[in-house]
């Protein structure tokens, strides 16, 4: 089925503020000038505002600097500025259900069990506190993917004193964030950070560059708190979609912040075309939440565990299994194809599918 995709524009880009979980992150502002924030872990401003620092590095934080370095680091390389043959898709989807929610957050406050506010944990069964790229791997996983063991996490949703929690399978779009879709690799295992902060005001989440509809429901569109009503009708449900930063440093697989090891594409100078910036040269997939809550009438007492609607943030940790991320990456980002969970594009069906029936490697 055809989707809308949306690219990123260079106003919005060079405008926004790439805000922080705990702390501000950077501007991103062309693609020579973008660098990395490197943050001290125990700092935890963030416009006037004060946030919980971490008392506890996380395990595989050896020298408790707030750095993960990467077992392979990419060196060597450059941005690339090349222009493949237009494809207006390159994309795959990721399936995956909601497991279980908890006060839990293993990037922001790793082995702390309930120090974090109320998070909706999708994907792998076993996210907790303590999780590691290590239990991760180890564990099972409610994506139709079974190579996807990722943990996925989101604020919870409330309705007054109700949790309301995404039905069924919610789609998380892999794109090409980059012009150059065919220089896009898959996330190093153990990759992990968060998009947006609980912190951010109500102007920064509007001028974010991963904003792409705000809150939605029946026609209402581009809302930065919830909408006051929702249609009745039986299929109306409040929407989000998000986009994630996808350019690398290539070093490390986190950061103080959990956010400066990560960027947003620019815009090349004259051009049209979005490029990693020199700091983070290595272009990865785009990770898009698009989640749907059931809930819709009076919206009069909706809120996230976070706060109101402008507070919406979201996590990721890789743990997909290498061979099957990079079967879908290099097959349909790379490739130029618009897939489903399976790696199979409908309107380009001579193409095949990257996985078979069960969603494994063939």
């Amino acid at each position: 089925m055809a989707r809308r995709s949306r690219t990123i524009s260079g106003t919005l880009i060079a405008g926004a503020l790439i805000v922080s979980s705990l702390g501000i992150g950077g501007i991103a502002v062309s693609a020579d000038h973008a660098s990395e924030s490197r943050t001290p872990k125990t700092a935890a401003l963030h416009a006037g505002h004060t946030m919980a620092a971490s008392t506890r590095a996380a395990a595989e934080d050896a020298d408790d600097d707030g750095y993960i370095p990467a077992k392979q680091p990419v060196t060597g390389v450059e941005p690339s500025a090349d222009q493949p043959p237009h494809r207006y898709f390159h994309e795959f989807q990721a399936h995956c259900s909601v497991t279980h929610t908890a006060p839990d957050d293993p990037i922001v406050y790793p082995g702390q069990p309930g120090k974090s506010h109320d998070h909706t944990f999708m994907g792998n069964t076993t996210t907790n506190a303590h999780s590691t790229t290590a239990s991760l791997d180890a564990g099972s996983t409610k994506c139709l993917a079974p190579g996807d063991r990722s943990a996925y996490w989101m604020p919870t949703l409330y309705n007054g004193d109700n949790e309301v929690r995404p039905v069924g399978d919610q789609t998380i779009y892999y794109k090409a964030g980059v012009t150059d879709y065919t220089s896009v690799r898959p996330f190093p295992k153990g990759l992990r950070f968060v998009v947006g902060s609980p912190m951010q005001t109500a102007q920064e989440f509007r001028d974010h560059p991963g904003f792409v509809e705000g809150w939605e429901c029946g026609n209402s569109y581009f809302n930065v708190e919830f909408p006051k009503n929702c249609p009745t009708t039986a299929d109306t449900q409040l929407n989000i979609r998000f986009q994630a930063p996808s350019c690398w440093d290539g070093k490390t697989l986190d950061s103080p912040n959990h956010q400066s090891h990560m960027s947003y594409p620019v815009v090349r100078s004259g051009t049209n075309d979005n490029v990693c910036p020199t700091s983070h040269p290595v272009a990865l997939p785009m990770i898009e939440f698009k989640m749907a809550f059931p809930v819709n009438g009076d919206m009069s007492k909706v809120r996230l565990a976070s706060g109101t609607g402008h507070s919406f943030h979201y996590d990721f940790f890789n743990a997909w299994d290498d061979a099957t991320l990079k079967a879908l990456v290099d097959h349909c980002v790379v490739g130029g194809l618009q897939c489903d969970p399976r790696g199979y594009d409908q309107t380009h069906p001579e193409a095949g599918a990257a996985l078979d029936e069960n969603y494994e490697l063939p």
